[in-house]
């Protein structure tokens, strides 16, 4: 296993639609298996394949992480929220692509997620509490969207501006 670089936004990757995984590998496999080992690493409670610049509907979590549990991570491929309930939540959200910066998201407070496991199982989850914001964060990314997104465009646009004028300090 191998970890993996998380890139960091202005990265246009965070921005791509990303594209349905086909078939199960052992390449695809062993990805997985990075991810987690990334997330663990970072740390963080969730990882999206195009947080490590690979562009397809990949998504790995672990919520129990945050809470102090043993650990409990999920795999998730091709991850579609099949229903969400009307009833909303909020949650202090950070993202390992925005690195130190965190704000207050709401959310559907629970969702109903279809998707394929590491074995190509088809599967259905009932996502609630942190698990419920952090598979939609998740979600989120393979859809080029972001958590800062659902903040007003004057605060979106200040993060958006610091972490692109770091990074051209760092080309210079």
């Amino acid at each position: 296993m191998a970890l993996k670089e998380i890139i960091t936004i202005p990265d246009p990757v965070l921005r791509e639609n990303c594209t349905p995984i086909e078939d199960i590998t052992p390449e695809l496999k062993t990805l997985m298996q990075d991810m987690l080992e990334t997330m663990y690493d970072a740390p963080g409670v969730g990882l999206a394949a195009p947080q490590i610049n690979i562009p397809i509907r990949l998504i790995v979590m672990d919520a129990a992480q945050k809470e102090d549990e043993e650990k409990d991570p999920i795999i998730m491929i091709n991850p579609v929220v099949l229903s969400s309930s009307d009833e909303r939540s909020v949650y202090e959200e950070g993202c390992l692509s925005i690195p130190e910066y965190f704000a207050e998201i709401e959310r559907p407070a629970i969702v109903k997620v279809g998707y394929r496991d590491e074995n190509g199982d088809s599967q259905e989850k009932d996502c609630a509490g942190l698990l419920g914001t952090v598979v939609q964060h998740e979600i989120d990314h393979l859809n080029g969207v972001l958590f800062i997104d659902y903040l007003s465009k004057l605060r979106r646009d200040r993060v958006i501006k610091k972490f692109a004028k770091a990074k051209k300090a760092t080309i210079i």
